[in-house]
C-alpha cells in the first residue's frame, strides 16, 4: 500500500519535472512562462472543484461531528494567530517596510491547504479523517487570513519610513 501511495505523489513530481526539462532544453525561459500562462486558468478551476467535491463529500461529517470540528480548529486558529503575532512583531522590531512584512507576514502565517488537501486525498482517500481535517483547515484559513489582511491593511502606520530600516 505504502508503494502505491509514493507513487501517487511521485508520478506528477517525476512529469513536472520532465515537462520543465523539454520546455527549458532550448535555452528559452519564455516556454515555460507561455506554458504556465495557458495552464493557470485551468488549475485554479481544478483547485475549486477539488474543494467544492471534497466539501460536498465532507458535508455529513462536518455537520454531523462539530466537536471534532472544533478540536481540528481551535488548534489552527491558535498556531495562526500566533504566528502572525510573533513574526509580525518581529517585522516591526526589524524596522521592515510595510509592503515586505505584511506579505512575508501572511505567507509565513499560511499553512496552504491546498497542498495538504492534494496530499491527504492522494494517500488516505475523499473520505478519509485526513481529508476531513484539510477541509476544515480550508474552513479555518480562509476567514482567519482575510482578517490578518485587514489588520495589516490597517497597521501600516505602524511602519512609517521613520520606522524602516535604511
Amino acid at each position: 500500500m505504502a508503494l502505491v501511495d509514493g507513487r501517487r505523489l511521485l508520478l506528477p513530481l517525476v512529469a513536472g519535472t520532465i515537462t520543465r526539462q523539454r520546455l527549458e532544453s532550448g535555452g528559452d525561459s519564455h516556454r515555460v512562462d507561455a506554458f504556465v500562462k495557458v495552464l493557470k486558468p485551468w488549475s485554479v478551476i481544478g483547485l475549486l472543484a477539488t474543494v467544492v467535491l471534497l466539501f460536498g463529500f465532507q458535508a455529513g461529517k462536518i455537520i454531523a461531528q462539530p466537536q471534532t470540528i472544533l478540536l481540528i480548529a481551535i488548534p489552527l486558529l491558535i498556531q495562526t494567530y500566533g504566528i502572525f503575532i510573533i513574526t509580525y512583531g518581529a517585522a516591526k522590531v526589524l524596522r521592515l517596510a510595510h509592503d515586505i512584512a505584511g506579505p512575508a507576514c501572511l505567507i509565513g502565517t499560511s499553512n496552504f491547504f491546498e497542498l495538504a488537501v492534494a496530499v491527504a486525498i492522494s494517500l488516505f482517500g475523499l473520505n478519509s479523517g485526513a481529508a476531513l481535517a484539510t477541509v476544515v483547515g480550508v474552513l479555518v484559513e480562509v476567514p482567519v487570513m482575510l482578517s490578518l489582511v485587514a489588520i495589516v491593511n490597517r497597521t501600516n502606520r505602524w511602519f512609517e519610513p521613520g520606522n524602516r530600516a535604511a
